[in-house]
């Protein structure tokens, strides 16, 4: 491992307290109950959506005093931010009613035919065929439908700790396992699809089939320990008032479609989301209030995710590359709960001549450890942001997701390297 520099190792050190923090949010939304005076900066931090943001800021202001202004302002525009652009366009786009009432339409058709009571049928569908679909509607695309349907029916009145955090956990194994059906879905798979050759039907009889069987069996689990209190649950009201026409919901399909499409292309996504945002201020009785905040916080996350994490190559590298194809795997899925999925596949795709059994460790390893914490895949912010207020305190605690997401972890794990 090379000598690191100043930036490096401060960078690291940020990091490894953005890390903390992410752990710490109750402390802070406490200190805001006792210091009401300065309660707003405290619930500022408070925000686990805010996290890595304020600490890049923090990054950033060494940076200028240290380097200079013009490296950092180097640095900023070396990094990539096309995924937290591309995570806030989507989530509004799929968190629209057209989209919702086509996905709701689907799942509770599918749930008739389930020999099940509705509310475990839905429950059971929200946690095994939405996260399925993110592999071709891209993973944040999925894990914002999910968390809001589970928002507005299995988690609608007043859930127990034991519902919150199954669903939590379950939800955002299955979502990162569950994208990798494609190619083109998951931000891991992402990464490396191209350097290495990777093709769907690749990732169907590599990937694709053992990540079926696992968000199946995760989803089955959760609903089997969950059941006696989803059965006590009412149904779920569905509002016929207001539905939009089905010409919106293809424009709005449409739309969709279009934003995943040029995924790779913020300058035409973007100007297509603008134009999206156009057509849904035309027909504001069709709509429910856009998630804009929600989803610009949570960009606001990755984007200090993107900040932070491009210094951590120095250490993550190395750390990565000393261990064998079966050690990878392990060593992927725990890296993965402290550092972006992503981040780790990525730097794998940037060397040369990894045997196959190395590059599929390491993709299996990231998309597995993917649930454990809320930086562990980019879709997890989302599906924070739009779940916690049903949490105690409207906040979810990270070691309650981590040990809820340990078992959906362990069979995902036994399914992607065991089958």
């Amino acid at each position: 491992m090379n000598q690191p520099t100043f930036i490096q190792l401060t960078g690291a050190i940020l990091f490894g307290l953005a890390v903390l923090h992410t752990f710490s949010t109750k402390f802070f939304e406490r200190l805001a109950h006792r210091q009401p005076r300065h309660a707003g900066i405290w619930h500022l931090l408070g925000e686990v959506e805010v996290v890595f943001g304020f600490w890049a800021l923090v990054l950033m202001l060494v940076m200028f005093g240290s380097s200079g202004g013009e490296a950092a302002i180097h640095y900023i525009e070396s990094r990539n931010f096309t995924e937290p652009l591309f995570v806030f366009a989507i989530m509004v786009i799929a968190a629209t009613r057209p989209i919702l009432q086509l996905a709701g339409s689907l799942v509770r058709l599918i749930a008739r035919g389930l020999p099940l009571p509705q509310p475990v049928a839905l429950y059971f569908l929200l946690l095994s065929l939405v996260p399925l679909l993110g592999s071709f509607i891209t993973e944040p695309a999925a894990m914002t439908m999910a968390a809001l349907m589970l928002r507005d029916t299995s988690l609608a009145h007043k859930p127990s700790t034991r519902l919150q955090y199954v669903t939590l956990g379950v939800l955002f194994v299955n979502i990162s396992i569950g994208g990798t059906l494609t190619h083109f879905a998951a931000p891991p798979v992402l990464m490396v699809a191209g350097t290495w050759g990777w093709d769907l039907s690749f990732m169907l009889t590599h990937f694709g089939w053992k990540a079926a069987i696992a968000v199946a069996l995760n989803a089955a689990l959760a609903t089997l320990v969950c059941q006696q209190e989803l059965r006590q649950a009412p149904p779920p009201a569905v509002a016929e008032a207001g539905s939009a026409p089905w010409t919106l919901v293809i424009t709005h399909l449409a739309f969709l479609a279009l934003v995943v499409a040029f995924a790779h292309h913020p300058a035409v996504f973007m100007g297509l989301f603008l134009f999206f945002l156009g057509i849904a201020q035309a027909y504001p009785r069709h709509q429910n209030p856009l998630i804009l905040r929600e989803a610009l916080l949570v960009a606001f996350f990755l984007g200090g995710l993107v900040v932070l994490g491009g210094l951590q190559q120095w250490w993550l590298e190395p750390v990565l590359m000393s261990m064998s194809s079966d050690t990878v795997y392990w060593g992927a899925t725990a890296l993965t709960a402290i550092t972006d999925n992503a981040a780790l596949t990525y730097l794998g795709s940037l060397v040369q001549g990894l045997p196959m059994d190395f590059k599929l460790a390491l993709v299996g390893g990231a998309v597995t450890g993917g649930g454990l914490t809320l930086i562990a895949n980019a879709p997890n912010p989302a599906g924070a942001a739009i779940l916690k207020d049903v949490f105690t305190d409207k906040a979810i605690q990270p070691l309650g997701l981590l040990l809820a997401a340990l078992p959906p972890t362990l069979v995902a794990a036994l399914a992607l390297r065991c089958l």
